[in-house]
Parts: structure tokens; sequence; C-alpha cells
């Protein structure tokens, strides 16, 4: 489906900013779908006379006049003549096309009309006035005249909007010039009942209804009065006993003088709760990584004094693997400990990991290690086998491997999920047989059992051995 951005840009009248005008109000333009109880189309005119569909919003507040997608649909110019930019009157003209009337109002950028918004409607979304509150007419054709005078979309709306943003359907309040309540809905009625607000009396000032219900020495956003009287483009949230609102205001111009505002309302009290729940979730994971993490230390500690008073040269070199083991999971329990993410860059835990086991295997003997590629982002679950076993390969490569001293390389390569590792050194190479210590059981069984993977030893062009790792991340990850 083609894009707005590519749509546009294929539009040669349009300027940069032009189509940064155009992205703007799609991006702001559903409270007017919503209100208008219709869909909502952008269209552009072409340098042919055609006009193209460039963008649609369809009304959480009715069913949709359209069965399908309409973005990219070219229209001929004997069809949208009453649409023909810059003649296209600011009140706007209608067409019908395929069942459907098309109410066209032209966007106004730096003076000059640069496209049509046409508001949609058929006979089962057309919306009828009697038993509605007057404001469900005289709002959305407000902010229609805002976009044919280039005062709407509102520059410096807040972008990027949390979860929890409320809509129209969430409570629609419309205020009047001096903030007083003109209409709120039903929604909007019991969202400020949760604070304790009375904000279904009409011409009553909303600002004083909050003030009154709020609580002795209440935190509260500076920016309040200005959201409560629909003064300024702001999202904020209201607490007040234990209940939280939030709320979005549009403001509403004429000729860019103040003309009341709208005021959208929700109740976000669970959506935040939740949020909480997970917040504290993670910073205990965190903390529990950090635990483990200073208690394999302080066993890391225990075993190293411990090999200082070992006389047995096997008991000494069992007690260094034992604790080059333990220092490969505190280093992966360290990198979880500081991110709130499941997924973690092993490259961050392998580089270190890949010096600290080069450094604990070759004690007086020289060795050069590197990395050639990337492991890339893994499940946490997954990080801990894979440190074990490539804190094995490396120090099986620099005790057994290279006991004069040497090279390694380590590549990793990513496909989509698939992880291939070769770890190869220039030493003195398998001589014909595959070792079959501890520490080759232990990837092993770690491979193929943990990361449902493969493994296999080779002798390397030149001398030396390669090891052939091959994982399959999301599998590995699965058995959990």
């Amino acid at each position: 489906m083609p894009s707005l951005t590519n749509i546009l840009g294929r539009i040669p009248t349009l300027s940069p900013s032009d189509r940064e005008w155009l992205h703007l109000l799609v991006a702001d333009w559903q409270p007017i779908a919503d209100l208008e109880f219709a869909d909502l189309v952008l269209m552009v005119e072409q340098p042919s006379g055609r006009f193209v569909i460039v963008a649609s919003a369809r009304p959480a507040t009715a069913s949709t006049s359209f069965d399908n997608d309409v973005v990219g649909m070219n229209l001929a110019p004997k069809i949208v003549a009453p649409f023909h930019l810059p003649d296209l009157a600011p009140a706007g003209e209608s067409i019908e096309l395929n069942g459907l009337v098309y109410e066209g109002h032209p966007v106004v950028h730096e003076g000059r009309p640069i496209a049509v918004l046409a508001v949609v409607r058929n006979e089962r979304t057309k919306f009828h006035s009697d038993g509605h509150h007057p404001s469900y007419i005289r709002v959305p054709q407000q902010m229609l005249d805002m976009v044919a005078r280039g005062e709407f979309p509102i520059e410096d709306t807040p972008s990027g909007l949390r979860h929890g943003t409320p809509r129209v359907t969430d409570g629609f309040t419309h205020l009047d010039t001096d903030g007083a309540i003109v209409f709120s809905s039903p929604n909007a009625i019991s969202n400020f009942n949760r604070l304790g607000v009375k904000a279904g009396i009409e011409g009553t000032l909303l600002s004083e209804q909050v003030t009154e219900a709020l609580p002795e020495h209440a935190s509260i956003d500076e920016n309040l009065p200005l959201v409560l009287a629909a003064r300024a483009p702001m999202l904020t949230e209201l607490e007040v006993r234990g209940a939280t609102v939030s709320l979005r205001s549009i403001p509403l111009t004429v000729e860019g003088e103040p003309a009341g505002g709208v005021l959208l309302s929700r109740d976000v009290t669970e959506v935040r709760r939740r949020e909480q729940e997970l917040v504290t979730k993670d910073a205990t994971i965190r903390e529990i990584n950090h635990r483990v993490k200073n208690n394999l230390q302080t066993v890391s500690a225990l075993l190293n004094m411990q090999s200082r008073r070992a006389t047995d040269p096997a008991t000494m070199d069992a007690l260094h693997q034992a604790q080059s083991r333990v220092a490969a999971i505190g280093l992966v329990h360290q990198i979880l400990s500081q991110s709130v993410e499941d997924r973690v860059n092993f490259d961050d835990i392998f580089n270190p990991l890949l010096n600290m086991a080069s450094d604990i295997a070759s004690v007086g003997v020289p060795v050069v290690s590197h990395v050639e590629g990337s492991f890339g982002v893994i499940n946490a679950d997954v990080a801990t086998p894979l440190a074990i076993v490539f804190n094995e390969l490396v120090s099986n490569a620099v005790e057994h491997g290279l006991p004069e001293g040497g090279t390694i390389l380590v590549e990793p390569r990513r496909d989509g999920n698939h992880l291939i590792v070769d770890v190869t050194d220039n030493g003195v190479g398998l001589g014909g047989k595959t070792s079959r210590g501890l520490g080759t059981k232990i990837v092993r069984t770690m491979v193929e059992g943990e990361l449902s993977g493969s493994i296999s030893w080779d002798d390397a062009e030149g001398g030396g051995t390669r090891v052939h790792v091959d994982v399959d991340l999301a599998k590995a990850s699965r058995r959990d």
C-alpha cells in the first residue's frame, strides 16, 4: 500500500513545508472524523487536474462508508470539478460519487490552499442532529473552518502521545472562551466524577470545579489551568485520590482569536496501575540480577582464594576453570541488571567475556583474540548458556590449543534468528581426535541440550582448530 510520504513525494506542486503540514494534519485529524461521525479523506490535486486520495480516517463513533481502502485512488477532473483549487470556497462544496456524498473543504497552508479535506457520508453513516447536543454540529464545523484558514493543525500539538491518550469516544467536553462547560458527553462526566468533579453542569468553570476537588498540597502539572480552559494544545494527567484521568486540550480559534475549545478525557486509572506494576516488576528483575551478579562475584573470589591455597596442580586447574565459569555467568547478570529489556546485545557480553577468558587461561602466555562480525540482539534467557559455551571454547582454545601462545579469531554471523559462530585458533590442532574433557562435555550439553543447536570440531586451514557452532535462537528461547 502506498504511504503518505511516497504519494506526496510524487506531487511536484507541494513544497517540503506543504508536505510536512499535511503530515501534521493527518496525525491530528481523528477528532474531526469522530465528531463528524463520518469518514475523512485527504485529496491533493495533481498537475494533470486529477485528484489523488493520499490519506483517510475512519470514525470511531460510527460505521465507515468505505468497504475498501481508498488511499491511492485517482479521481478524474470532471468528477471533482467543484473541488478545484484555489476556487474551492471555505464553506465547502459537495459531490456525489458511487453513492457517497463528499463534502470538500480546502486545506490552507501559508495563505494558499494545497489540498482538499472531504467529509464522506452515505445513508448508513449520515449523522442526524435530532437528539444530539448542538456541540456535535458546531465543534467539527469550527475545526473544518480552522483547516480552511490555515489554523489547524495547531503548531506545538503534543507528539508521540503515550498509551491512554483520550479520543472523542472516551470523553468529550466543549468549553467556551471563558473555560465554562458548554457540553460534556456521558463518558466525560463519568471520567471527572472519578476525580470528584461535577463536570456535567453547563455554564460552570471546569477549572474551578477541578480546583475544589483537589486535596491540599496536591502535586499537579503547572500547565493544568491551560488544559482545563483549552487555551493551548496540551496533554496531561490528573490524579486525585487514586483515580487518574488523561486530559487533552484542543483550542478552537476564529481568525487567530480564541473561540473556546475541546477537552478530551479518559479514565486511565487501570492503565497506569498496570504500567506501574510492570515498572515495579522490571525494577525487581534488575535488582535480582544485580544481587545474583554480586553473589557470583563473591563465589568467584572464594574460588580464587581456594585455588591459591591448593598445592595439587589438578585441583588448582579445576578451581581456575570453575572460577572462569562463575565469572562468565556473573557477567551476563551484570549486563541484565543494567537493562529494562528482556533482550540484550550479546556483543556487550561477549567482548569483555573474550578478554576475561583469555586472561584467566593464558597466564604467562601471549594470546591475541579478536572478533569479526556481530552476535546481535538475543533473548535474555539464551544469554547465559551462550556465555558459558563461548567462555569454555575460548578457555579450551587457550589452554589446550595454544600452550605457547597464538591467536584466536571469533566470527559470529546472524541471519534473522539463525546464529552461526566459528571459533578458530592457530595452535597445535586436534591431532586426529576431539577432547573428551569436562569442558567439551559442558559445551556439547549446552549447545545440543539448552540451545537446541549443533557443534563440531575440525582442523583449521594452515593449522590449529576450528569450532563451528550453529544455533536457532528462536527454537532455543521456546525451550523455556
